[in-house]
């Protein structure tokens, strides 16, 4: 399974669709993962599941205003096709 981490800025309405069916009252402490990236970093991100992927969209601020917005008007999302950050399982070590 391939892990892909996410930025706010490069969510699909796919995403967006399974964060807010996940997390329809937003995510809460207990639902962030942390874990270190290549460059040794700690990243904060919550995660939904594909058949195929992980994805891990990291927490922000702007995150929360984001997942409501499109919750609010779908309609007036514009979608972001043309991310590409993708790290194998292996490149990814979890912390807690």
């Amino acid at each position: 399974m391939k892990r892909v981490i996410v930025d706010y800025a490069k969510l699909t309405k796919d995403i967006l669709n399974m964060l807010i069916e996940k997390y329809p009252d937003g995510y809460d402490y207990s639902d962030i993962i942390s874990f270190k990236n290549a460059k040794g970093e700690t990243i904060k991100a919550v995660e939904v599941r594909t058949e195929d992927t992980i994805y891990l969209v990291k927490i922000s601020s702007k995150l929360e205003q984001t997942m409501e917005d499109f919750a609010d008007d779908e309609d007036s999302f514009d979608d972001n096709e043309d991310f590409d950050v993708n790290i194998d399982e292996e490149d990814v070590a979890e912390e807690d």
